[in-house]
């Protein structure tokens, strides 16, 4: 007869989450998530594998969360602009906690992705579905006329998505905040 879990998995996954957004892959070992998650290391390697199949099942559930939030805020209906300004501004407005932690797509861009096809490939759809949706965002406030003509609504989501990884990079350093706010004041100056 197979043994239930005594924990939840899904809050253990969370757990790991949070520790691999504040310290990364490398500077978290086992014993820290057999730590943080309250659980044996044999039921970490029985529910989700290695440490790095924990870490890239934590960094789908952090897009997923995401990504959610981000589609019900650039959805909304009436003007789109709007919306864009907050998003960004929101990056670049970054609390303490969030200064140091960063995002965790960022990070994981920095630290993996030069040398992990799998996580690369995680941080590539990320990026890949942000720009889609401030694509859609832009393409919206275009035919709504809060585009001036001629403005290209792609490369302009492109352009916001680098900004908005490199906010998130240059953000982690003592000076970052009024580099980040200033860097978006400029870029959303080009939707006007």
């Amino acid at each position: 007869m197979a043994r239930t879990k005594e924990f939840d998995p899904d809050a253990a996954l969370q757990a790991a989450l949070e520790l691999f957004w504040q310290r990364g892959y490398e500077a978290t070992s086992m014993a820290d998530l057999v730590e943080r998650l309250g659980i044996a290391r044999a039921s970490i390697y029985a529910t989700f594998g290695s440490k790095r199949e924990l870490y890239l099942r934590a960094l789908e559930r952090y897009c997923e969360q995401s990504d959610s939030v981000r589609l019900l805020d650039l959805s909304q209906p009436g003007p789109a602009l709007p919306a864009v300004r907050v998003l960004v501004r929101q990056y670049a407005a970054t609390g303490e906690r969030e200064r140091l932690r960063g995002c965790f797509v960022t990070n994981t861009a920095v630290e993996l992705a030069p040398h992990d096809p799998d996580a690369s490939r995680r941080v590539e759809a990320s990026l890949d579905r942000l720009e889609t949706l401030l694509t859609a965002t832009l393409v919206r406030a275009a035919a709504q006329g809060e585009l001036p003509a001629g403005r290209d609504p792609r490369a302009l989501a492109r352009m916001l998505v680098v900004l908005l990884q490199g906010i998130r990079v240059v953000g982690k350093t003592a000076d970052g905040a009024t580099r980040a706010r200033d860097a978006a004041e400029q870029a959303l100056a080009l939707l006007d």
